[in-house]
Parts: structure tokens; C-alpha cells; sequence
């Protein structure tokens, strides 16, 4: 394990973070942080055109992994009463990042004082915009992870106990889409309904009919969930409005059921906007793919995490989303769950959420074994390859 002192600094830079954390695609004096302490620790920092957020290196040659954590906050008020609460009224790391991007940054450090001894290279990603399900394709898009043959990441979770590390195979976290549907009539006087067409009663309709995906539509054996979270529309008790606004989140745990979720969800909007004689137009803001455990490089994992720490295998997918699911358009990748309080705790994305400090050495140390691990199986895999021709 990391050296007490070395530990306290984690906690010293984690407490920093925490207090200054910044909403997505915002994260300019988080990367500059980050920045100087890869720089102190001479660190090489790949070059590219991410506006936020950046990719770094240890080692050299092949074969490459990438560990990568991601770095934005949310927007809401903390109230956790920690003596290094968030100083950005509004914003807070209510998510547990700030714990995510210190543990890569202590990964990175020890990894850079055993460099010569690493067999390979191994990326470190610092991801922006995760909350927001853009900074995976960022990343990918900036062509800065082009050769990486695995990515390996992990999401602290405070309703499992401290330090408890848990992987599974397959599916993990769920496929995510965000909806925002524009309903259009025509407004009236509350007094005479029948001079307009009434986007309150088509709307109510609309979302009234979308629960039949999970409860008809979709087997009993297949998970689903359909939830509209927000709708507006009017501004007065005495005017029926001519528009509303509802929005929400689709969550599918197979591409299959993904699908047919969205072409029921897609039918039925336009079937019942046309009874109400409305017009409606959907737009998908976020899009992210199931996040999945490649199932071979998870049980090399597994087996290695077993060697160091106890193991928890996780019974059932999250419904949760995680946007880390679109690096594996590139290559095979593992994301496991880090405990990081207890489990009668607020969960993740609230208020009064805390991370204990305590996790931060386990989440180092789960990132430069598990990179170890697969460096040492892709550099076998390649022993193999060349015998057997």
C-alpha cells in the first residue's frame, strides 16, 4: 500500500478538489491542477485539442492500457458540513470525482517511480464532462487513446462500505438516453378551451401512455425503466398555454431492449400528439451506451484483485449510466465499484453525500494493480501469438 505520508497528501489534494469543484466542460482550473501535478512529478502530458481535461503517459511501447477518471462536478448546493466543502456556491462534487481524479493521480505518481519496470504504456485519462455523457467521445475523438488496447476505470459507490472493491462480468451500469419532448398546440382562455388545442392534455396523455413501455412492451425478465422527471408549461391559472416541455431518461440494459424502447417511446409520442391533435418533436440530448466488462479481461482482474484485496462480485447491473461505456466502441474495457462509506449513507448525486478518505489508497492501488495486470496478460497474449506462428 502507498506510504503514509505520501497518503496524507492524497487527502490534502482531495479535500483541494473537493472544495473547488467546476460543472462540465467548465473544468479550466481543475485541469491546470491537475496540470501542475503531473508536471511536478515529471509526467509526460500528451499534446491535443481537449478544451478541458487532458491525457498523460507512463511508460513506453506497447502494449497500452489507459486508467481514467473523470474530473467535473454537479450543480448543486453541498450541504455536508465538511471543513473543505465546495467554495462554488451551486457546484458541488456530489458524485465523488474529486476522490476518482486523486487516486489516478496517485496511481500516476507511483507508477512514474516504477516506470522502468512497467511493460508497457499506461495512459492516464483525466475526463471531462462525464455528467453531461460528452467527455468519453471527447477524448476518443481527440485521437489521444488511438492505440489503447483496454480501458479500466471505477466509480466510488457510498452506500457500499468503505474500500470494498466490486466487479462483474458483462453489464455493469446502464445504456442511458436523456429525452426532452416539445409539445406545440395552440392557447386559449381557460373560459373557452374549445377556441385552442390543449398542449396541458396532450402532454398529460403523452406521458400517461410512455409507461406502458416497461409494464407491456418489454419482457418481465428484461430490466427497463421510462421516467419523465420535469414538465413546464403555462405561466398563469387562466390561459391554457399553446407549448409544453417534459423530459427524462430511458434506461436499458441490452441493446436489444434499448431499441425497442426507443421505437415504442418514438410511436407512441407520435400517435398520441396526432389523437390530441398536437405537434411533438423529440430531441435526444444524451445518449450513452451500456457500460460493459469485457468478460476475459474481468476475470484477469478479478483473479488479481484477489491476490491484494478482498473481492466483491456484483450481483446486478446499476441503473445508473456511465459514460465511460463509449470507450469500448475502441477497445475492451473493466469498471468496477470502489466503497467509499457505508451503506445506510446518501447515495451518489446528493446534497449531503460524503466520500471517506479512507478509500482513496484502495482506489490507488486498484489502479496500479489492475494496470499492472493487464499490461503483464496482453504482453503474454503476445508471447503466445508469436509461438503459435
Amino acid at each position: 500500500m502507498i506510504e503514509e505520508k505520501f497518503n496524507k497528501e492524497l487527502e490534502e489534494i482531495r479535500h483541494y478538489l473537493h472544495a473547488h469543484p467546476e460543472r462540465s466542460e467548465h473544468e479550466v482550473k481543475t485541469t491546470a491542477f491537475i496540470q501542475q501535478k503531473l508536471m511536478d512529478w515529471d509526467i509526460e502530458i500528451l499534446d491535443g485539442d481537449l478544451k478541458t481535461g487532458l491525457v498523460a503517459k507512463v511508460g513506453d511501447g506497447n502494449p497500452v492500457i489507459a486508467l481514467r477518471a473523470d474530473i467535473d462536478a454537479l450543480p448543486i448546493n453541498e450541504q455536508t458540513n465538511l471543513p473543505f466543502a465546495s467554495k462554488n456556491e451551486g457546484i458541488m462534487h456530489a458524485c465523488g470525482h474529486d476522490l476518482h481524479m486523486t487516486s489516478l493521480l496517485g496511481a500516476a505518481k507511483i507508477l512514474k517511480e516504477h516506470e522502468k519496470e512497467l511493460k508497457g504504456t499506461v495512459k492516464l485519462i483525466f475526463q471531462p464532462a462525464e455528467e453531461i455523457g460528452l467527455g468519453a467521445r471527447q477524448v476518443l475523438e481527440s485521437g489521444l487513446v488511438s492505440d489503447v488496447q483496454a480501458f479500466i476505470g471505477y466509480h466510488n459507490i457510498p452506500t457500499l462500505g468503505t474500500g470494498i472493491i466490486g466487479l462483474r462480468e458483462e453489464g455493469v451500469m446502464a445504456a442511458v438516453e436523456q429525452f426532452e419532448v416539445n409539445v406545440v398546440g395552440s392557447g386559449s382562455h381557460a373560459a373557452y378551451p374549445h377556441e385552442g388545442i390543449d398542449t396541458i392534455l396532450a402532454t398529460s396523455a403523452i406521458i400517461q401512455n410512455l409507461q406502458q413501455i416497461v409494464s407491456r412492451n418489454i419482457s418481465p425478465l428484461k430490466a427497463a425503466v421510462v421516467s419523465v422527471t420535469h414538465i413546464e408549461s403555462g405561466n398563469t391559472w387562466n390561459v391554457l398555454p399553446n407549448k409544453a416541455m417534459f423530459e427524462g431518461t430511458i434506461r436499458t440494459f441490452s441493446d436489444e431492449t434499448r431499441q425497442l424502447a426507443k421505437k415504442r417511446f418514438t410511436k407512441i409520442i407520435e400517435s398520441t400528439a396526432a389523437a390530441y391533435a398536437v405537434s411533438a418533436e423529440i430531441k435526444w440530448k444524451m445518449e450513452a451506451d451500456l457500460t460493459y466488462n469485457d468478460p476475459e479481461l474481468t476475470r484477469v482482474l478479478s483473479e488479481a484483485t484477489r491476490q491484494w484485496h478482498q473481492l466483491f462480485v456484483v450481483p446486478e447491473p446499476s441503473s445508473a449510466g456511465e459514460d465511460f461505456a463509449n470507450y469500448r466502441q475502441q477497445a475492451p474495457s473493466v469498471f468496477a465499484f470502489i466503497g467509499s462509506n457505508q451503506p445506510d449513507s446518501s447515495g451518489l448525486h446528493f446534497s449531503d453525500m460524503i466520500v471517506k478518505d479512507e478509500v482513496i489508497p484502495v482506489a490507488v492501488e486498484y489502479y496500479i494493480q489492475s494496470a499492472q495486470s493487464l499490461l503483464e496478460y496482453f504482453n503474454h497474449q503476445e508471447i503466445k501469438t508469436e509461438k503459435y506462428f
